[in-house]
């Protein structure tokens, strides 16, 4: 019998790839924030850029894989009296 349908394919890969990845307007709005933060100063444009991808990417690398941070354990009791 042949193959009708693969368990994993290039076309799912760059999907999932692509929603870790933050969109063109997302990093321009971080840079225009980062922008005026540091007093609307021009000049740093491709650094501004760059430091918003990274925020970004920082921010998607913490998310789980549904994009949601995970929720945080809470420490167990120590039941056990000395």
């Amino acid at each position: 019998m042949a193959k009708t349908r693969e368990s994993s394919s290039p076309t799912t890969d760059k999907s999932r790839a692509a929603k870790n990845q933050p969109t063109r307007e997302q990093i321009a709005l971080r840079a225009y924030r980062i922008y005026t933060e540091r007093g609307g100063m021009p000049g740093n444009e491709l650094e501004d850029w760059v430091e918003a991808e990274r925020q970004l990417l920082s921010e998607s690398g913490k998310a789980g894989e549904n994009g949601h941070s995970k929720p945080r354990r809470k420490p167990k009791a120590n039941s056990a009296a000395a």
